[in-house]
């Protein structure tokens, strides 16, 4: 008798599934500095923090948004 082979259990679902919890940290990521902006009045958002995928990025944009008077201040390097 043939083991079963269990699909969640399979090297490829492993990979589906930690490329999925990748993109739902970036997708958190950018979202989480929206979410800042927004409680901070500062409106509108460029487009251009949800298109980002550098967690690294977001993470300094953050650090940013918690400061910043304007959006445009996102993007000043240090």
């Amino acid at each position: 008798m043939a083991p079963i082979q269990y699909f969640w259990r399979h090297p490829l679902a492993e990979q589906v599934r930690e490329e999925g919890r990748e993109q739902g940290r970036v997708q958190a990521g950018a979202e989480m500095v929206v979410r800042i902006l927004e409680w901070r009045g500062i409106h509108p958002v460029p487009d251009s923090v949800l298109a980002c995928t550098d967690q690294d990025q977001q993470t300094a944009w953050a650090k940013h948004a918690v400061h910043a008077t304007d959006a445009a201040e996102l993007f000043v390097e240090e």
